[in-house]
């Protein structure tokens, strides 16, 4: 019977199921859930989302502690600017976590990394830097560049010696963004291996204004399209937000002549998510009415999440000195709310909160996860597994 499986996306000399895993943050794409991908020849995606954080839960180690201890004499200040990250040491964790996760690879399917340049970090250019390079030397598969147009990353990955050898790809949400990309780095010569399109109907930070609506997933695809053929370039887009089942993605593909599609919202309920089992059930619950687009995050971007999240208005101090992934020049519209005590703020503490799972970010399909999950005697959910639902991707051919 006629499925998703039928079609393949050729990403190096290799070819895959033309599904990609989106990379949740922070650790919501645990290494167990996108092994449990990988082992079955599919493509997923680890966030680099707070790594040393993720780390020191996963490994015991202190990362996070020996910062806030380096920095506790900031605790007070208004001006968060020396609180800097050991260049040193977050090479360290990114190399840890990833090479835990190859290590355990079959290489059967790729591990790819979805890597923000929003994560400023107090030093954007030094981090950004490090935690690319790292990932290449762990032996990543291949690095994708999200949250930012990432127009000086090639440059920063140039001199690794696996820069021509990693599958190297770029999130958009805009034909626009994609030729900027193209001009600006036209001159390093490395070509992308990869193009996801990022819709307005995604799951977190949306790379729109408040006109969102407006825009459409399949008409932005095909722009994107349009610029590969104009550029003579071979590189396979994908398109992302909004695609439940395999029928959906397959209808994508006929419509708008992409290769594939990235999915993410379907696997945050699955066994091996790394959301709290308690949380995957607000998802699953979760109605049509309870998904925002809303401007909390201090990142700039808007964001889509279930508006019941416990963190969104909890105003609570910030943790600069322990994790601090967003300020910028020693600030960050969190904290620059915080210490304006009068004025309301319309801020969350992303960092404390993402990492505590208290920011529900999602796609607008999550109000359907109802319909592919069951109930067992008792009442409780049954939570799918990782393969479960990557098969009903691939070889599923009805809706439910």
């Amino acid at each position: 019977m006629f499925n998703l499986a039928n079609f393949s996306l050729k990403l190096g000399n290799k070819e895959y199921p033309p599904l990609m895993v989106g990379g949740m943050g922070t650790n919501i794409s645990t290494s167990r859930l996108v092994l449990a991908i990988e082992k079955l020849g599919g493509i997923a995606h680890l966030s680099d989302a707070m790594l040393p954080a993720v780390v020191d839960r996963e490994f015991g180690t202190q990362f996070t502690k020996g910062k806030t201890f380096r920095f506790k004499q900031t605790i007070d200040q208004a001006d968060k600017s020396e609180v800097k990250f050991d260049l040193n040491e977050l090479r360290e964790a990114s190399k840890l976590y990833y090479k835990s996760v190859m290590e355990r690879a079959t290489g059967k399917g790729l591990v790819l990394v979805n890597c923000m340049e929003k994560l400023t970090m107090n030093d954007p250019i030094g981090t950004l830097k490090t935690r690319l390079n790292a990932a290449l030397d762990a032996g990543i598969d291949g690095i994708t560049m999200s949250a930012g147009l990432h127009l000086s990353s090639l440059k920063l990955l140039q001199e690794n010696p696996r820069f021509n050898d990693a599958l190297i790809g770029l999130v958009v949400s805009s034909s626009r963004a994609l030729k900027l990309f193209l001009k600006r780095t036209s001159s390093i010569g490395r070509k992308l291996d990869y193009i996801i399109v990022e819709g307005p109907l995604a799951g977190g930070h949306l790379g729109f204004g408040e006109d969102w609506r407006s825009f459409s997933l399949s008409d932005i695809v095909k722009d994107v399209i349009n610029v590969v053929k104009d550029e003579k370039l071979k590189t396979p887009v994908l398109g992302a937000g909004g695609i439940f089942n395999g029928n959906e993605a397959i209808n994508f593909m006929k419509e708008t002549g992409a290769q594939g599609v990235q999915v993410a919202t379907r696997f945050t309920i699955s066994q091996e998510s790394g959301l709290p089992d308690a949380v995957k059930e607000q998802y699953i619950e979760a109605k049509e009415e309870e998904v925002v687009v809303n401007h909390a995050s201090p990142t700039g971007y808007l964001m889509r999440m279930l508006k019941q999240s416990p963190g969104i208005q909890d105003n609570i101090r910030p943790n600069c000195e322990s994790y601090g992934y967003m300020l910028s020049h020693g600030d960050c519209p969190y904290l620059k709310e915080f210490n304006e005590s009068e004025k309301e703020k319309t801020k969350c503490c992303l960092c404390t909160h993402m990492r505590n799972y208290k920011i529900w970010t999602c796609g607008t399909t999550v109000s359907r996860l109802k319909e592919v999950t069951k109930k067992d005697g008792s009442g409780v959910w049954i939570l799918p597994s990782a393969e479960e639902i990557f098969n009903d991707y691939c070889y599923g051919t009805s809706k439910k």
